[in-house]
């Protein structure tokens, strides 16, 4: 007896839904490094991530009996984020069927399908990972999240500065002075950005920069398959979906992956509609991307 489509369904969930999973992630040096630390929700209309943006007035040297000053002061708000959702379709017409008619030939098609499904998935959440917000339920970006005007999590950047990323839209040249200034910015004590991402034409001027010595990398992003180069202990690294002209400074304490624990990368069965002689499955992904720290962030927008 040919496999059912139940059976399809069951085996594509067991063998290729997992490596579907594991080489999105792979693809893109973001991806990679997020899904360490990715966080999962069981719902909510929206994701509100805390944002502490002043210190405790309160506070200070006493001597003895002084009176100590307990008034508060408003320390705390929260950045709003919505759902963002994505899918990949997985069809198989009836004419496939008959190209594919043994089991073992069917199942290999069906994998075929799942990996196209997966390339589909990877570029479309690589991509957004550096969207500007202007697009319907896509991710806010980094474009958005990382710069120094307009709105980013509800909060207006024009009315609460402290909201402000660390941008250089004016600079055309890439030079080490450059990358220097961006970096110390975002750096407070020993907090530093993490990882720094840029395309491949800024990153080959940045090798260019650097004396043969000077060229050290990154061993843990190395053996993830991503190529990179440090400044100042902090990788720098290609993204092939990065936004043309940036480099980004990310401090990965204050980026956020969640993900709907109902939505992640959760496959809906095969089903055969009673018009058509196709049967088809999605793949289903829901979360956002958030940063809850924006100053802590940094990017040069204008290299040529």
């Amino acid at each position: 007896m040919a496999l059912t489509y139940g059976e399809l369904t069951a085996i594509t969930e067991k063998y290729f839904q997992p490596k579907l999973v594991d080489n999105i992630f792979a693809s893109n040096v973001l991806l990679s490094r997020l899904k360490s630390k990715q966080q999962t929700m069981d719902g909510g209309e929206r994701v509100l991530l805390p944002v502490a943006y002043a210190t405790t007035t309160a506070s200070g040297s006493y001597s003895g009996a002084d009176t100590l000053d307990t008034t508060p002061n408003d320390q705390v708000s929260a950045a709003e984020f919505t759902w963002c959702q994505y899918y990949a379709n997985i069809t198989i017409t009836g004419l496939d069927e008959l190209k594919n008619g043994g089991d073992s030939a069917k199942v290999s098609f069906v994998k075929s399908k799942v990996q196209l499904a997966e390339k589909s998935l990877a570029s479309n959440l690589g991509t957004d990972l550096y969207n500007d917000g202007t697009t319907t339920g896509a991710l806010q970006g980094l474009v958005l999240a990382v710069d120094s005007t307009g709105t980013y999590g509800g909060i207006s950047r024009t009315e609460y500065s402290w909201w402000a990323a660390q941008e250089d839209s004016t600079s055309t040249i890439l030079t080490i002075p450059t990358i220097e200034a961006i970096y110390g910015d975002c750096t407070v004590g020993n907090s530093k950005p993490s990882v720094m991402v840029t395309t491949q034409d800024i990153f080959d001027d940045y090798l260019a920069l650097l004396q043969p010595q000077q060229r050290f990398t990154d061993g843990k992003t190395a053996d993830a398959g991503f190529v990179n180069c440090l400044f100042r202990g902090t990788p720098v690294t290609v993204d092939q979906h990065c936004t043309a002209s940036h480099m980004f400074f990310l401090n990965e304490d204050y980026l956020h992956l969640y993900v709907h624990s109902k939505r992640n990368f959760k496959m809906e069965p095969f089903i055969k509609p009673t018009n058509q002689d196709v049967a088809t499955a999605k793949i289903y992904w829901a979360g956002i991307l958030g940063v809850d720290n924006c100053r802590m962030n940094g990017k040069l927008g204008a290299i040529a």
